[in-house]
């Protein structure tokens, strides 16, 4: 059996039912499993073929209980899909791989670059594109904004406008980055959905505008190939250690066309079901190389100017179908 576990699932749906679908046109009688610390209340998991109860990523029974799972279950292939297990998982690559197991997850080196936005600052700088310039918190200019190093779904990130916002738990507190604001009246902002192989070539990226954004995720979207594409083809062309599907942010300047990179997330991104929608079939990408042990070649010819409108839906249980 070809089986797949996608790990803390939580309420990606729609990724989880893009790899049923693929899967199943390869190998009808596989299967998709799904894995969190509270499977009983996610979507996801309800919706998936089976699912499983595991300790959460910071348990030192953590790596141990997916790889057993993997065992018993036929499971050839993990997929990650939170910020916090990237590097745990890439770490157990190797012992994976040596039970037959593939964990679809960059390098470690790589992944640490992400997770460090000051060193995300420093690889986009590798790869030529521009990013926001930093503040000198002791004499700064404004407005200006401030975000986490080390953090994910615009938590904890501020737009300061006047001197008198800058509190002191703020100056004060070491993890904070300080840069330019980015109008949105001069640029549009961009989600790239990047997937590169098994030696960290890039063979796809669609670009997602944020028309609308949600808890840090797109809620509304729209596919574009503009000039900028191109651009980002060739620049974006190869990132040592690069595995999988990537979710690069941008900002794109409206007149100008300057490219300014904001964050690099090696994890499928909750936008990720538009480019699937337009033909980005990365689900398929993962079982062709991963699976079938096949290349996979450049695809561009994914649909422009796919629309996706996200909405609240509702999987229903009754009693008997739920057990705290």
């Amino acid at each position: 059996m070809n089986n797949i576990l996608i790990t803390s699932a939580g309420r990606r749906v729609g990724l989880v039912r893009s790899f049923q679908t693929e899967l199943k046109k390869k190998f009808p009688t596989s299967k998709v499993y799904t894995a969190e610390a509270n499977p009983q209340w996610s979507s996801a998991c309800r919706i998936s073929d089976g699912y499983f109860t595991i300790p959460r990523v910071d348990n030192e029974n953590y790596i141990n209980s997916i790889l057993g799972l993997c065992k018993q279950n036929e499971i050839k292939i993990v997929i990650p899909t939170i910020d916090t297990e990237l590097l745990v998982l890439s770490s157990a690559k190797n012992l994976f791989s040596l039970n037959n197991i593939e964990i679809i997850v960059s390098d470690f080196d790589f992944i640490s670059k992400c997770r460090d936005k000051r060193l995300t600052n420093l690889l986009f700088n590798e790869l030529s594109i521009n990013v926001p310039g930093a503040i000198n918190k002791e004499n700064p200019s404004f407005p200006l904004f401030i975000k986490p190093y080390d953090g994910s779904l615009s938590k904890d990130i501020f737009l300061i406008k006047h001197k008198e916002e800058l509190t002191d738990s703020l100056l004060n507190n070491p993890k904070l980055m300080y840069m330019e604001y980015i109008n949105p009246n001069d640029f549009d902002e961009f989600t790239i959905d990047a997937y590169y192989d098994k030696h960290s070539d890039l063979k796809c990226l669609v670009p997602r505008r944020r028309v609308e954004v949600r808890g840090g995720e797109i809620s509304k979207g729209r596919t574009e190939k503009l000039d900028f594409y191109e651009i980002l083809k060739n620049r974006l062309n190869f990132i040592k250690g690069a595995n999988g599907c990537l979710t690069i942010q941008v900002f794109i300047g409206k007149v100008t066309g300057e490219i300014i990179g904001i964050e690099i997330n090696p994890r499928f991104g909750g936008g990720f079901p538009l480019s699937y929608a337009s033909g980005a079939n990365y689900p398929g990408y993962i079982i062709q190389e991963y699976i079938m042990n096949e290349t996979i070649d450049f695809n561009d010819n994914w649909i422009e100017n796919r629309v996706m409108l996200r909405f609240d839906s509702e999987v229903i249980l009754d009693q008997d179908d739920f057990i705290y």
